[in-house]
């Protein structure tokens, strides 16, 4: 009996996985285009007839154990570039393109950006990608995320204008090592509550510290944003992002350090980004 084709183990790999995935037959193919190392569009136009590669099975039981696929690839697009991710950073998602697009659209003219919880660097090096005058510096208490975010800055030829250093702002002092002011600042901090059940893909392989923030998940809102006015510089921009019930709570915050904000939303109208200046 001849061996199963590509197309054929597509099939069955959805199958299976439509048990615990709604992007089954996505799933399916971005793990077989892993596999063959090739991209989605040369697997479904060149290869669907081609001997199925052996490490293809193990990737679909990893899948179907809930691991998100970005952790089995190793590699998540965003802003059309691509990034290293791994179990200790999340996973960047098309959302928080939002908060790029309005970074870009505040200051197209920053030269200084600083990135609070960098995590894989996404948020710090889509936004030095599309400022070619520009230097930043991504801070994270993680050494691991710190390794990533650097790892990343590297492989997108911005290692020379992106520096990745280990800060909490929990800790005082944290900005001493910081070379502020700075015309951009861009954060994405942990904002879900710690009582949320999330999803088993989420839950069970993403870094909870970069997560959870309390009860209300404004933990880290509350100590980080009156912490900004003393690095942003004068006419520079704060883009935090926020879950989509804290807006009038994170503004409050802003409000009572002097700091005006406006709303930005997703693309399904949902508040998603508060972008901070100050007060004139």
């Amino acid at each position: 009996m001849p061996d199963k084709t590509v197309g054929e183990a597509l099939r069955e790999a959805a199958e299976r996985l439509s048990a615990s995935s709604d992007t089954a037959r996505l799933d399916a193919e971005v793990l077989m285009a892993h596999a063959l190392a090739t991209s989605r569009s040369s697997l479904l136009l060149n290869r669907m007839r081609d001997p199925v590669p052996e490490i293809f099975a193990a990737l679909v039981e990893r899948r179907m154990e809930h691991e998100p696929v970005a952790y089995i690839t190793g590699s998540q697009e965003f802003f059309g570039l691509p990034f290293a991710v791994g179990p200790d950073v999340l996973i960047p998602r098309g959302d928080s393109e939002v908060l790029v697009e309005a970074a870009l659209a505040a200051r197209p003219a920053a030269r200084k950006v600083l990135d609070c919880g960098t995590g894989s660097g996404a948020l710090l090096l889509a936004v030095l990608a599309n400022l070619p005058e520009a230097r930043g510096v991504g801070i994270d208490s993680s050494p691991g995320a710190l390794a990533v975010a650097q790892g990343n800055a590297a492989a997108l030829g911005l290692g020379n204008r992106a520096c990745m250093i280990p800060a909490d702002w929990h800790v005082s002092g944290w900005t001493a090592a910081l070379d502020g002011p700075f015309d951009l600042i861009l954060a994405n901090p942990p904002y879900v509550e710690t009582t949320v059940r999330l999803e088993r893909s989420v839950a069970a392989y993403e870094p909870a510290s970069a997560l959870y923030s309390g009860e209300l998940g404004l933990d880290d809102y509350r100590a980080l944003i009156p912490q900004l006015p003393a690095i942003l510089a004068p006419g520079g921009a704060a883009l935090v992002e926020i879950g989509h019930e804290q807006a009038e709570a994170v503004a409050a915050f802003g409000a009572s350090c002097g700091l005006s904000s406006r709303l930005h939303r997703d693309l399904g109208y949902r508040p998603r980004v508060l972008e901070f200046s100050t007060v004139s």
